[in-house]
């Protein structure tokens, strides 16, 4: 039996350690199966014995779903203050500045526009690694203004979510997007342009409640977990068990919450398909 530890290769049987590259394998969430992590790579990182989709970056999504080199960032400089001089076990501004330091990113989600097989789109992807893909007043003022574009653009909107929801760090300044978003959504429906809303592990509070419930066409990732509590908190207050499977994504499809589940490899022709129907 082979043991797998901290980069370690080593044999029960008291054999010489080999070392193994840090990083060379991953264990799947799901099914608990050590896989190479080129392979996971080359399967769009989904688990090839179960498939289960890990969590991926924004960039990285955006790099499958768009045409390759299309993308334009928009709003990139915008950054949180901490309006609210709010804290916890450290103050929100230190949070963010680690935060940034490590993610690389200023915020919770990448926004700007591509093209999907040719055409115009534009697009917003959260990005879980950042305070959890919380939405602040910068996650909501980028939302809103990626719907402005697509109003003047005359083109649709697709937007990736992964969130825990509103960021408690702002307070109400970060509830009053669920208002701003939705309200700028309505204004995208007006018009009768296209907003795709693709949901994927986790989506929760906030962001389920407004803009991410909102779209023309939701689409689900492979069990994502998606909901407003979680289940565990959902439990605790009705103290009951919960039926299997309660807020993931194939739940939700059965009890018409969602319109489709789609794999990850075939989510950008999906897309284009469903943008063909719906503008043309």
């Amino acid at each position: 039996m082979i043991w797998f530890k901290k980069g370690l290769l080593s044999s029960s049987r008291g054999e010489k350690s080999v070392k193994v590259p840090h990083g060379l394998w991953v264990k799947c969430e799901h099914c608990g199966e050590i896989i190479y992590k080129k392979e996971v790579e080359r399967n769009l990182e989904v688990c090839p014995k179960c498939n289960y989709h890990f969590r991926i970056s924004a960039r990285t999504r955006i790099d499958i779903i768009l045409d390759k080199d299309t993308f334009i960032e928009h709003d990139g400089d915008l950054k949180p203050v901490d309006a609210l001089e709010f804290k916890d076990l450290k103050r929100y501004r230190d949070r963010l500045k680690e935060t940034q330091a490590k993610t690389g990113l200023n915020d919770a989600i990448i926004s700007g526009e591509g093209l999907i097989d040719g055409r115009r789109v534009m697009v917003g992807v959260f990005d879980f690694s950042f305070m959890g893909g919380s939405m602040g007043s910068v996650v909501g003022e980028k939302i809103t203004r990626t719907v402005e574009r697509a109003l003047e653009g005359n083109c649709g909107v697709i937007i990736f979510s992964s969130s825990g929801g509103a960021r408690m760090q702002e307070g109400i300044l970060s509830l009053m997007q669920m208002a701003k978003t939705s309200a700028s959504i309505a204004r995208l429906k007006e018009r009768g342009l296209p907003y795709i809303s693709v949901l994927t592990d986790p989506t929760t509070g906030g962001v389920t409640a407004s803009f991410a419930m909102l779209g023309d066409v939701i689409i689900a990732e492979p069990r994502a977990l998606i909901g407003f509590a979680g289940p565990r908190v959902i439990e605790q207050t009705i103290r009951q068990k919960l039926p299997e499977g309660f807020q993931r994504a194939e739940y939700l499809l059965e009890h018409g919450m969602i319109d489709m589940i789609v794999e990850r490899r075939l989510m950008k022709q999906t897309l284009s398909r469903v943008l063909s129907l719906l503008i043309d």
